[in-house]
């Protein structure tokens, strides 16, 4: 069997909920579950945090189904409502929560014929400018909701922070404003922090809470971590050695040899690519983990392998273990070398790394 997996700690997704709740304690939070839980599986996800959270969320309806159809019970809040009028009915009777966010989802639901009442979020754009209603819209829209039986009573108004991670950033100040404006005038219970503003603005506490990236044990505002968040990281990606070679100087490694040997040395091989999931443009230099110790990767990526460069180990053998990212190597780290987000690595993670369980 192929040496690369991807272990999975469902005790510490566990933890790290904990965490959101306790800098959150009086705001109800969702456990965001979307992109197949960022890479992490999300009907395990779901089925470990089950009885411990309000609700989920994902992004599209067929991954609220996914979850249905695996028995999850919870509430499942749509983050990007339906896309077409049929999708209500579904939601109807999927208890699935739909969050709103342009004219066309409302007149679906508004002229749809239901046997029972959709719960509505209703997204606003207060700066970020990629989804939601205007403010000004919420003057009609607020009160057409309130009179239609397919509409339940209690409508949460939602809105996303652009720069939550960048404490120094007041677009972030502004948006509070604008959505608690809202929340009064309308008299609305609403959702406003995500990962890093449940970490980072208790100011954006509110009685919903949208924690995600954090659930996964990772850090939302970047390098260096900040240890008083006592997040555990869920994922080890890990393969081992493969192959070992001895190079002269003025060798190279890989497509393009884009790294040439300066001295003599040791190279290793380890069965992960692009093909994985491991980052494409990962740089020459990014740090892995061989044995535990950090080495530097060698030449490009490729699909099925990377190569490393041994050299100074003194011990070092085919099917020694390499952690890629996980608890001794952040993702965000392996992130910030390939020029990405720790969250476009876990959520690109492919089907062909078998995640492995473990509650410990």
């Amino acid at each position: 069997m192929r040496p690369t997996i991807a272990t999975v700690s469902l005790d510490a997704i566990a933890h790290n909920y904990r965490q959101a709740c306790r800098f959150a304690p009086a705001s109800r939070n969702i456990a965001v579950i979307k992109a197949n839980a960022y890479g992490h599986g999300a009907v395990k996800v779901a089925e470990q945090l089950q009885d411990k959270v309000p609700a989920f969320a994902v992004a599209f309806i067929e991954e609220a189904i996914q979850l249905r159809d695996a028995g999850i019970s919870k509430p499942i809040l749509v983050l990007q409502g339906v896309n077409h009028a049929a999708e209500i009915s579904e939601a109807a009777a999927g208890n699935f929560w739909l969050l709103m966010h342009r004219q066309q989802q409302l007149d679906w639901l508004l002229s749809a014929k239901l046997k029972d009442p959709v719960r509505i979020w209703l997204k606003v754009d207060t700066g970020m400018h990629r989804l939601g209603l205007a403010p000004d819209a919420l003057d009609l829209v607020c009160p057409t909701l309130d009179a239609s039986d397919n509409v339940q009573a209690d409508v949460v108004l939602c809105t996303h922070l652009a720069s939550a991670d960048d404490l120094s950033d007041p677009q972030t100040r502004e948006q509070l404003d604008i959505i608690r404006a809202c929340s009064k005038k309308h008299g609305l219970a609403v959702s406003i922090a995500n990962s890093a503003a449940v970490l980072q603005w208790p100011e954006a506490h509110a009685e919903w809470n949208r924690p995600g990236y954090m659930l996964y044990g990772n850090c939302p505002v970047g390098l260096p971590v900040d240890d008083s968040f006592d997040l555990h990281p869920a994922m080890s990606m890990c393969s081992e050695i493969v192959a070992i070679r001895n190079i002269g100087p003025g060798e190279g490694v890989g497509y393009g040899h884009d790294w040439v040997a300066s001295e003599r040395s040791k190279i290793g091989t380890i069965a992960i690519g692009y093909g994985d999931g491991y980052p494409r443009h990962a740089p020459n230099g990014t740090p892995v983990l061989v044995n535990g110790q950090r080495v530097p990767l060698t030449g490009r990526v490729s699909m099925d392998a990377i190569s490393v460069d041994l050299t100074g180990l003194e011990k070092v053998e085919i099917g020694d273990p390499v952690e890629l990212w996980g608890p001794n190597l952040p993702v965000n780290e392996l992130a910030a070398a390939a020029g990405t987000i720790g969250y476009e690595i876990l959520a690109g993670l492919t089907g062909r790394v078998p995640l492995v369980y473990r509650s410990c």
